[in-house]
């Protein structure tokens, strides 16, 4: 009789699975700006979720927030889905499967996640120097909004997102990605950017002269494009968010425009894609917010947007999507010839 191998018991425990490798973990820094970002994204939620079930905490009296209530809990409920959406990418960012994720399904929000924070990041502490200086107007708006404890949470909750998911993302697409900016401008190949490419960063830059223009105009003391409401409310703060919307459009038509035409040789590569992603995503994502809100009812004709700024959100989104397409023809190029 010839000796058979036993049939396994039912008592017998399965081989434990082989532990991660510690390579394949993350780093404690990379840990501690994941939790940063996760908790920086609470109290925002926390706010629309409590504004969705009805709550006023932090609305005041009076406030054209109140006049709306469905539209103020549609709108509430995709804020809590956008930043639902930073948590998903911080931990995408620090995980082993992150690695495994197409290229275009990470760079799409990371892209509008840095163009939409970006402009809170330098515009709010920029609102807050202003204050310092003893403007009573920038401090105190004609007509209730939001209480101001609201602003410090919420824009000081985005900052910190910005800042560590940010962070998570450079070191991210440094690891996979490093070469696709290594150089400077003058090593590119020259045929990285074709002609087409070319053709829409130069139409890109045409269209954001609109914006440019009137954006300038209004830091000289213009109204042009303002309601009647936006000109009594026009303050210190307003001007300098006009003065920023004017840096980034012109930052993000230039350096695109640098990138795709290789000049100066002298610019590092990975300067001018991060200013050119940055500015590309914040023109381009908070015109296309804006757009949508100009389409919201206003029957208050003091407060209705005018058509001249529904053409200039206009501009704004189509620069930014265009530079942001030219952005991502020569880094689908350069990974193809790398």
């Amino acid at each position: 009789m010839t000796e058979t191998e036993p049939l396994p018991s039912a008592t017998h425990s399965p081989a434990p699975s082989p532990a991660p490798r510690a390579e394949d973990r993350p780093g404690p820094a990379r840990r501690a700006l994941r939790l940063v970002a996760i908790l920086a994204c609470l109290p925002y939620i926390s706010l629309k979720t409590a504004w969705v079930a009805g709550s006023g905490i932090g609305i005041p009296a009076g406030s054209v927030l109140l006049e709306n209530r469905q539209v103020l809990a549609v709108a509430n409920s995709v804020s809590v889905l956008a930043d639902v959406l930073v948590i998903v990418l911080a931990l995408l960012l620090t995980q082993r499967w992150g690695r495994r994720v197409p290229a275009w399904l990470l760079a799409l929000p990371m892209w509008a996640a840095t163009g939409l924070l970006a402009p809170i990041m330098t515009g709010y502490p920029a609102q807050l120097a202003v204050a310092l200086t003893g403007d009573e107007r920038s401090a105190a708006p004609a007509e209730p909004f939001l209480d101001s404890w609201v602003f410090a949470v919420v824009y000081g909750g985005f900052i910190l997102q910005g800042l560590s998911l940010g962070t998570l993302f450079t070191w991210y697409a440094r690891d996979r990605w490093g070469y696709l900016w290594s150089g400077r401008l003058g090593g590119l190949p020259a045929g990285l950017s074709g002609p087409g490419v070319r053709i829409a960063a130069l139409v890109a830059a045409a269209v954001a002269l609109f914006p440019l223009t009137l954006h300038a105009s209004r830091v000289l003391g213009s109204d042009a494009g303002l309601s009647p409401r936006q000109i009594v409310e026009r303050d210190a703060d307003f001007t300098v968010l006009e003065f920023q919307w004017s840096v980034f459009v012109v930052v993000a038509a230039a350096l695109t425009l640098c990138l795709v035409l290789r000049r100066p040789a002298r610019l590092k590569v990975r300067t001018v894609l991060a200013l050119a992603w940055t500015g590309s995503g914040a023109v381009g994502c908070w015109g296309a917010y804006m757009s949508l809100v100009a389409l919201m009812p206003e029957t208050d004709p003091d407060k209705q947007v005018t058509t001249l700024a529904q053409l200039t959100y206009a501009g704004e989104m189509i620069t930014g999507f265009l530079l942001a397409a030219c952005l991502a023809a020569v880094l689908r190029r350069r990974s193809a010839e790398a």
